[in-house]
């Protein structure tokens, strides 16, 4: 047994290092191979009835250490994982190897063994927790001094965070499962960590656990900002007190700007509500402790309600009553009535406040254009920017370059090298860099650009971390409509095409087209609409790229097409600003939250203007007090000062009103809800001008003109020559706000856009964005890990009705996380609770159709396919372009193959369970399943780039 299994990694003794174990109480110890071959021989003896392994035959010592070798090699590669293999799953690798070589008592004795190991330490953590006092003391190690672990305090803290949930959570549970945990010398930071994930593992039995959790959590962030626990009760005394202590410290250690100590901090600190803390549910708490909270030397000094007053004091800083505009801002915030986006939330405050969201850019044909775009990029990632490029100028491959008389390697290397770069440069280490890189259909590379996200072909030309799109004109989707030809260029031989959009461009194209047919043209190349238009959807449905996004609409209905042009969108689809060689487009981003502003089942309008109001100006805000890596930037952003006011908890603000998603109503609620946003927002705006002054670029503008968001789907429907189906429907006063604006113009070139809010609704615990539930019961994975969610609020409204029961989450758990298929329940459950795949995609469609003519940018929409195919991919994305949407998002599908579901006891489905009310038994249940094969996940950590 000398022999090493890993000669790469070097021996010590018969020891291996591979990687790091983690163990069952959290520790990580190296990897030693002599512990399974000694398991592994007790199985072998136990089998055979030998004393000792000294009795085993020198042929059964040799098939051991064969085994050994094999467990270890698989396991090798499953330790690659951040935490490290754990030991159970190194158990479950020895049970599979024996198995496989065909030692099934042997197998079965090891099963055994473990099954009774696990058995003794469940007893005498029970035992301990009757009596403590029969066990050895336990040794804590606080800051280095060795102590005895006190289990009456730590029975106290479980009990206190399940105080008032005593008929949902088991505090003595809890207490025996964290015990099994503890060993001598752990750390008081790794049981408050034990504790959470107990309560953690028990969320997907009920969601009460989940207010378990951030009580736990709580006391982890309050001990470490505020010295002690919230077990203390001493925690409201305390956040008043230390305030000013909070921001002197962080104003010493080059966290927080000098700034804020101008503010009055003790009126700041009388209305901090600490109790808002309970707001949040686990995974917001979780999130905002791993990355949002400041931290000196990885101490969190900073609490919720600190960070929310952090935040509201950055944005302040410039207004003439500073502090009671803090207090607005802070009422806001801390509410969740309104969530400023990550970048805000992350620099507002701090000596880099670098708060704007979304970066655009265009990218000239030059060399000097191309590396300086590279290096800009690298500098607003840095500072959490997401980025769109728009790379249509750089002339096609083989075209000429005079100055070498050489020719072009095309677009697609300088690309390779920008996906490369958004690797590098990774957001100061909070997040993942993103770009999203945009092509228009018209190059003569975009055969190649539709490829960049294969997994196949040459490496050198694939760009694996990069979000690309295609820019669309009109005029080809009229050619695919005709089943018409069309034609590439190089852009250096058409250099005004990029500029022009609907009429105008449609004029040179076709001009260019007989430029090209007559011979005129060193480079182009004709083919079939449709062909090309298939190889899109092809792609966008193997790779979930490029994205489907159109030129003329987000042109045509842009506010500012008096003095530039859309190039492109940005990193999530719904942001639409000029840019050009001297203008690097900036939008600043929040969103509301719709769950808040539904009361007693109606959107309540007075509380969501109010809302509107504080947040036009906190966005506007952000404009002045920006810190912008780049002069292009910052001069785009000070003439124009557009703003992205978005919305998230739409899902939860439709099942608040009794409303199903996919239902003639909900879209009626899309449309009526945005009608009320975009004019509470475009007044808001308008009262700002009154106050600061219009922008200054507004003259010849579209609101200058007397136009709104409204008015431009006919401008649309002029320029298309074909009518938009777009419902046209208006329900509020619109003079008001025309008068508004002819007084008084308006602060912002752009109000609204709706982005994917994937990491701030996870905050606030509401539904990202627009979208539908996506299941009722998953795993949901961000740069904080994975986590369990289930729907609180189905939950909720299956308990009132009496029919919560462990059968029914199983039967959950049984059908992916969707109701439609369980037999037995009311049939208006299923429909209000409909997730993302059992809607037809047309429902998702038309409500983003309405939404549209009141927004003047655009949606970052999602569109999902339960059973994709090309004809219904490629109705469905006409369907979007007809309906008049500017872009589209993600294409989420599932897959076509099946699994069986091995892991659910399928014989209790032939039961009739609890739930179901006069229903016939169902025992013909399908064993198997569709899996999810989505072109990109949606619990994807990359997903967060905007907010």
């Amino acid at each position: 047994m000398s022999e090493t299994l890993n000669n790469q990694n070097g021996i010590v003794g018969n020891a291996v290092v591979v990687m790091n174990v983690t163990k069952r109480d959290g520790r990580q110890v190296s990897f030693n191979e002599s512990l399974i071959s000694q398991a592994i021989e007790k199985a072998f003896c136990a089998d055979l009835n030998l004393k000792s392994v000294t009795d085993l035959s020198e042929a059964q010592r040799t098939r051991i250490h064969d085994i050994t070798r094999n467990v270890v090699e698989t396991a090798k590669p499953l330790s690659l994982a951040k935490d490290g293999i754990s030991v159970e799953k190194i158990q479950d690798v020895v049970e599979a190897e024996l198995m496989k070589n065909q030692y099934f008592s042997v197998a079965r004795r090891y099963i055994l063994y473990r099954a009774e190991h696990n058995k003794i330490r469940q007893l005498r953590a029970e035992e301990r927790m009757e009596n403590p006092q029969a066990f050895p003391s336990m040794m804590v190690n606080r800051d280095g001094q060795l102590e005895n672990l006190d289990f009456q305090r730590l029975r106290e803290q479980i009990s206190t965070a399940c105080e008032g949930l005593e008929e949902t959570c088991s505090a003595e549970e809890l207490f025996v499962e964290v015990q099994k945990q503890f060993f001598n010398g752990i750390t008081p930071r790794e049981i408050a960590r034990c504790m959470v994930l107990a309560a953690r593992a028990r969320i997907e039995n009920d969601p009460d656990y989940d207010t378990v959790a951030s009580r736990l959590v709580l006391n982890i962030i309050y001990r470490e900002s505020l010295g002690k626990s919230s077990a203390t009760r001493d925690v409201i005394e305390r956040y008043r007190n230390q305030f000013d202590d909070y921001i002197a410290e962080g104003i010493e250690a080059e966290r927080l700007s000098p700034e804020l100590s101008n503010f009055d901090l003790d009126r700041l600190a009388s209305i901090i509500v600490p109790e808002r803390d309970a707001l949040f549910p686990y995974l917001g708490l979780q999130t905002i402790y791993d990355r949002y909270l400041l931290h000196i030397e990885g101490r969190r000094f900073e609490s919720p309600q600190y960070f929310w007053m952090r935040v509201a004091m950055g944005l302040s800083i410039n207004e003439a009553d500073r502090n009671e505009r803090a207090i607005e801002f802070y009422n806001i915030l801390s509410t969740f009535r309104f969530t400023s986006a990550t970048p805000t939330l992350f620099n507002a405050g701090t000596l880099h406040p670098q708060l704007s969201s979304c970066y655009l850019s265009t990218v000239s044909d030059d060399l000097d254009s191309i590396f300086k775009q590279i290096g800009d990029n690298a500098r607003l990632s840095k500072w959490a920017g997401g980025l769109g490029n728009d790379w249509t100028n750089i002339r096609a491959t083989n075209s000429h370059i005079k100055g070498t008389n050489g020719q072009s390697q095309g677009v697609i290397p300088f690309l390779k090298v920008v996906s490369d770069t958004a690797v590098a440069v990774n957001q100061g280490g909070k997040r993942k860099g993103a770009v999203c890189s945009y092509l228009e259909t018209w190059h003569l590379d975009i055969e190649e650009f539709l490829d960049l996200r294969k997994n196949t072909g040459d490496d050198r030309r694939r760009t694996h971390d990069m979000h690309t799109a295609n820019w669309i004109p009109d005029l080809f989707m009229r050619r695919v409509h005709e089943e018409g030809q069309w034609t590439l260029f190089s852009p250096d031989e058409v250099p005004d095409l990029h500029d022009l959009y609907g009429k105008a461009f449609e004029e040179r194209y076709t001009y260019y087209e007989q430029q090209a047919a007559e011979g005129k043209l060193r480079l182009s190349r004709t083919i079939p609409a449709q062909d090309l238009w298939r190889k899109m959807l092809t792609r966008v449905f193997e790779t979930g790229h490029p994205w489907i996004t159109f030129k003329d609409p987000s042109n045509v209905r842009s506010p500012q097409d008096h003095c530039g042009v859309v190039h492109s969108s940005n990193l999530c689809t719904e942001i639409l600003l000029n840019t050009s060689a001297d203008e690097t487009a900036v939008c600043n981003l929040g969103s509301i939250n719709m769950l808040n502003h539904i009361t007693e089942g109606e959107l309540d309008l007075e509380k969501l203007e109010e809302t509107i109001n504080t947040a036009v100006r906190m966005l506007d805000n952000v404009i002045d007090i920006n810190f912008y890596p780049t002069e292009e930037a910052k001069n785009a952003n000070h003439r124009h000062r557009p703003v992205g006011l978005g919305l998230m908890g739409f899902q939860d603000a439709l099942s608040a009103c009794g409303i199903s998603y996919a239902s003639d109503e909900g879209v009626e609620f899309a449309d009526r809800s945005m009608e009320a946003i975009s004019w509470f927002a475009l007044m808001a705006s308008s009262r700002l001008a009154g106050e600061r002054g219009t922008y200054s670029s507004y003259e010849g503008s579209k609101w200058d003109r007397g136009l709104l968001p409204i008015d431009t789907v006919a401008t649309l429907e002029e320029e298309r020559g074909m009518a938009i189906d777009m419902d046209k429907s208006t329900t509020m006063d619109w003079s008001v706000v025309r008068k508004q604006i002819k007084k008084h113009g308006m602060r912002n070139s752009n109000v609204m856009a709706i982005a994917p809010t994937a990491t701030i609704s996870t905050i606030i615990g509401v539904t990202q964005s627009i979208e539908p539930t996506y299941k009722h019961l998953f795993v949901k994975s961000n740069l904080s890990g994975e986590f369990v969610q289930l729907n609180v609020k189905l939950v909720n409204e299956l308990k009132e009705r009496d029919l919560w029961c462990d059968e029914l989450l199983e039967a959950i758990k049984y059908y992916d996380g969707s109701l439609g298929d369980i037999p037995g329940l009311p049939e208006d459950i299923k429909g209000r609770f409909a997730t993302a795949f059992e809607i037809e995609p047309q429902w998702l469609i038309k409500a983003a159709s309405r939404r549209q003519k009141w927004i003047d940018m655009g949606q970052s929409l999602n569109l999902y396919l339960g059973q994709p195919s090309g004809r219904r991919l490629d109705e469905m994305y006409k369907y979007a372009w007809v309906a008049g949407l500017k872009t589209t998002y993600y294409l989420r599908s599932l897959g076509a193959t099946q699994v069986e579901k091995s892991t659910v006891d399928i014989n209790k489905f032939g039961v009739q369970p609890r739930w179901m009310k006069n229903s016939s038994s169902s025992s013909d249940i399908a064993v198997e399943r569709q899996p999810e094969v989505q072109a990109c996940s949606i619990d994807d950590p990359d997903c967060e780039a905007c907010q």
